[in-house]
């Protein structure tokens, strides 16, 4: 089983990137964020420590869920705090993945796909094969976040400028896919990627 960390800037085209892997070649699919926001639920241990760091008052007072705009706020302006939320989920949104990469070798899986933005950031290096960074022109990334996510054009630039650049990503990463054309040019990258 081949395991790949796919990783790159907001707009740059991540999801289709998936979205390929999983059609055309059967790729398992596993996005780091979603695994979070899974663990982030009652009844998981990662909700029991956040709970424990932050705080009943980040709960839901009526479905016990941690509201996630409350959490936000407190983390959003104290590194500390951020620091102390991120030192509880990645690690364990980490181990689920090693979890789960286990399971799906011994079921054969051929493509094991993991996204996440902060891939390099969190080493995921030493649990991948490849790490491949989906690169995309900034003009282009832009268009993307107006028009698919309904952000200002400066609300667009302030989660880039946020994020590390191309060369961050250039540097730290296997494989670079340039996304700037359709998605027939992408799928011809990967599979020559995939074919090399």
């Amino acid at each position: 089983m081949k395991i790949i960390g796919i990783t790159g800037g907001i707009g740059s085209g991540k999801s289709k990137v998936l979205d390929i892997l999983s059609d055309k070649y059967g790729a398992y699919i596993v996005e780091a964020d979603k695994i979070a926001y899974t663990l982030m639920q009652p009844g998981y241990e990662t909700y029991d420590k956040i709970i424990s760091c932050f705080g009943d008052d980040i709960k839901d007072s009526e479905t016990l869920l941690i509201d996630r705009s409350k959490l936000a706020k407190i983390v959003m302006n104290d590194r500390e705090s951020l620091n102390k939320l991120n030192g509880i989920v990645h690690p364990d949104v980490k181990s689920y993945i090693n979890k789960d990469i286990a399971d799906k070798r011994e079921n054969g899986e051929e493509y094991y796909i993991i996204e996440a933005a902060l891939l390099i950031q969190d080493n995921y290096q030493l649990i991948c094969d490849e790490i491949w960074a989906v690169l995309t022109d900034k003009e282009l990334r832009i268009s993307r976040l107006m028009n698919n996510r309904g952000f200002s054009r400066e609300k667009a630039l302030d989660f880039m400028k946020n994020q590390p650049d191309d060369d961050y990503y250039s540097k730290n990463s296997d494989r670079i896919i340039y996304n700037n054309g359709d998605v027939s040019d992408l799928i011809k990258s990967i599979d020559e990627i995939l074919h090399m």
